[in-house]
């Protein structure tokens, strides 16, 4: 096993999650808190120090100071003493990070990337601007209002601001096309591009559906119900519900959710504010999941509303929790305005499962040890073996049912899914370390562009990839050409991944779009396999296994 090898490619990884888990996202609650007045001082009179310090510094310093950059600088310090999670966001920060939340932003409505420092169109949003003046996916946008953005090492987040605006204006592009000899130009009238919760939603068996839901914005449950009515019309019967990296979000769209598929007059959550306030969210009766057979995949990167899912269906002996150990974050925030547009994000409250258990992981070692939890959980083995896991017995709780299950740190899941590491090579490190990998699925998606274009099914995609046998000999070749020398034992272990990895990126070129992507890893992910073998096997044989797990 080359648990090293894993470890190198996977710790960014690790690093973005804890990251955006940690500062950016995870359940935030939103209550409408009016601004916060505007004073001469950073804090309400009578506060002590701090204010007199900020008023003395305001009146009586020698040179004239910004007193706004003190501030700006000044209050994270101050929330840092608080909590992982409370935190300030400048103004201008504001609108990128609720974004996702808002579920919209103002854009043209293009999928792209930069791979080949050229801005690389892969899809374009049906109906929306881009689609409606004929931007094609596999054009490439040289220019964005007379300047030139490729082949000049212009960063993505610098594309972004140029093609985004405000909606209704106008921006223009100078597009390169395959057979086109000159620049076709395109105005795209800017217009509002929804950021949708669901990444995947499709069969994955005959009665057995399979939905990737990515965060918990302000429409998750509308979008997971529209979701979940497209399969039944197919004939779903069982649904695998993927939350693993899934950050959070609104903690009502994670409480409706939940109340889906629990019958009447369960607890859902609770939480517990400052003085012990509590507030209790219990199952109406009405959720229309209620007799659906159900498997919920989790990972280290699944937080805060995740969990709070997670826990829920756990404590109700509801459906199988599979995979990692969720992220841990047990805390409650609320944006609190600022007239200048900045907010803080305040926890107000921690919340607990209903059997009792707090999921919030231990932050009194500082900020350094709590956001290398992630990493120290690799170091210490407990991504590969559910044995590195220890929970004090203090820590024990039990679920409606009466099986074991522990607080303190994120949801364990019924079913530990090792991260599976065998397969990984130093050949498959290279080509995609190197990024050679996605470049030769660009190149391909380009000279297949139009038969692509026709693939609406996963048949038919899987048809298409049958057409080609030669797929992975014709990749061996690009990488020797871009200097990765063929290592035919390598090659042959890692052919599964590396094929998968191919017909994923070449998949999302479709219409299918993250249909098709997910649909091309199902092969290789334990998780998901896992998943189904739970699905398959007889209840009562799924009910042995869960009291054996215990």
């Amino acid at each position: 096993m080359y648990k090293n090898n894993k470890f190198t490619l996977i710790l960014p990884t690790v690093v973005a999650v804890s990251i955006a888990v940690g500062i950016l996202l995870g359940g935030v609650v939103f209550k409408n808190t009016p601004p916060v007045p505007r004073r001469g001082n950073l804090v309400a009179p009578g506060s002590g120090k701090l204010n007199m310090l900020l008023s003395l510094i305001e009146n009586r310093y020698v040179d004239t100071v910004s007193m706004d950059s003190i501030t700006e600088k000044t209050i994270p310090f101050i929330l840092e003493e608080l909590d992982p999670h409370s935190v300030y966001v400048p103004a201008k920060d504001m609108a990128q990070m609720n974004e996702s939340l808002d579920g919209e932003f103002d854009g043209i409505g293009v999928m792209f990337n930069m791979a080949t420092d050229t801005v690389i169109v892969l899809n374009v949003i049906n109906s929306g601007p881009s689609s409606k003046v004929g931007v094609l996916g596999g054009d490439r946008i040289i220019t964005i209002n007379d300047t030139v953005v490729a082949g000049v090492k212009m960063r993505q987040d610098e594309v972004m601001k140029r093609l985004r605006g405000p909606r209704g204006s106008k921006v223009k592009l100078g597009i390169q096309r395959v057979g086109v000899k000159d620049l076709v130009p395109i105005t795209v009238t800017r217009g509002v591009i929804p950021i949708y919760c669901i990444n995947a939603a499709y069969m994955i068996g005959p009665e057995t559906g399979y939905i990737v839901f990515a965060q918990f914005s302000r429409n998750a449950h509308k979008e997971l119900m529209d979701a979940v009515d497209r399969l039944k019309a197919q004939g779903m019967k069982k649904l695998i519900l993927d939350i693993r990296s899934n950050p959070g979000g609104f903690l009502d769209q994670a409480i409706e959710i939940a109340n889906e598929f629990l019958p009447a007059r369960k607890m859902i959550v609770y939480t517990v504010e400052r003085g012990g306030e509590q507030s209790r969210q219990y199952s109406n009766g009405k959720g229309r999941l209620q007799d659906i057979e159900l498997a919920v995949l989790v990972d280290e990167g699944s937080a805060s509303s995740s969990e709070i899912l997670a826990g829920a269906l756990q404590d109700n002996d509801r459906g199988t929790i599979i995979g990692r150990r969720t992220f841990g974050k047990g805390l409650v925030q609320e944006q609190i305005p600022f007239p200048d547009g900045s907010a803080v994000r305040l926890t107000i409250a921690r919340y607990y499962t209903p059997s009792g258990r707090s999921i919030q992981k231990p932050y009194d070692k500082g900020s350094e040890d709590y956001n290398n939890d992630l990493m120290n959980r690799y170091e210490h083995n407990e991504m590969f073996s559910a044995d590195s896991i220890h929970f004090a017995d203090s820590l024990k709780y039990f679920t409606a049912g009466g099986r074991t299950v522990y607080g303190g740190g994120g949801i364990m899941p019924d079913r530990f899914v090792p991260a599976d590491t065998t397969d990984i090579t130093p050949y498959l490190r290279e080509v995609t370390g190197r990024n050679i990998l996605y470049r030769f699925t660009i190149e391909y998606a380009d000279r297949h562009r139009n038969e692509l274009n026709r693939i609406t099914t996963l048949p038919e995609l899987d048809a298409f990839f049958a057409k080609d046998p030669g797929l992975l000999s014709e990749f061996i070749r690009y990488a020797a050409r871009a200097g990765v020398a063929p290592k035919p034992s390598q090659i042959e272990r890692s052919k599964a991944i590396i094929l998968s990895q191919i017909k994923a990126y070449v998949g999302r070129n479709t219409p299918l779009e993250d249909n098709a992507f997910y649909h091309a890893l199902q092969g290789i992910d334990s998780t998901v396999q896992q998943a189904l073998k739970e699905m398959s096997a007889p209840k009562a044989e799924q009910a042995l296994n869960t009291a054996e797990h215990e």
